[in-house]
């Protein structure tokens, strides 16, 4: 983990699950997740989409707007689940990703919500399309 994600980990975890900086304003998780090649474990801080069903949250994989996709989406579509942290509470969750129109809908709402996220989509236009990942609640 960076020092960046380490800094905003504590901070998560010393106010309940608000952060400022950067994502303040913006709801936060830390994903628990295990790396697929080295088997250790992380915990990935990230914006999230709030879902209409209170166990369903979005996140996604925009790794600040680099060419390639971040670890963790490789890490947790590849084992199918994960374990998130919400405010105080953590729990498992399986994984998804949206494809397609699906993926197009909130995508759409997530730029709407976040524009930042429009600037990782700008930086990334014609390299890759930025997954969007389904966390339901197991």
């Amino acid at each position: 983990m960076s020092d960046i994600d380490d800094q905003i980990v504590e901070e998560f975890r010393a106010n309940a699950g608000r952060v400022g900086g950067q994502l303040a304003g913006m709801p936060v998780l830390l994903l628990h997740h295990r790396g697929r090649k080295s088997g250790i474990k992380r915990v990935t801080p990230m914006v999230y989409l709030p879902s209409d069903d209170e166990n369903v949250v979005f996140v996604m994989a925009s790794n600040w707007g680099a060419p390639e996709n971040a670890g963790w989406y490789y890490n947790i579509t590849t084992a199918g689940k994960a374990e998130i942290e919400s405010g105080t509470e953590t729990y498992p969750v399986t994984v998804r990703e949206l494809k397609g129109e699906e993926r197009d809908r909130i995508w759409a709402t997530v730029v709407q919500r976040y524009p930042v996220f429009r600037d990782y989509e700008k930086k990334t236009a014609g390299i890759r399309t930025i997954p969007v990942v389904e966390l339901t609640r197991a």
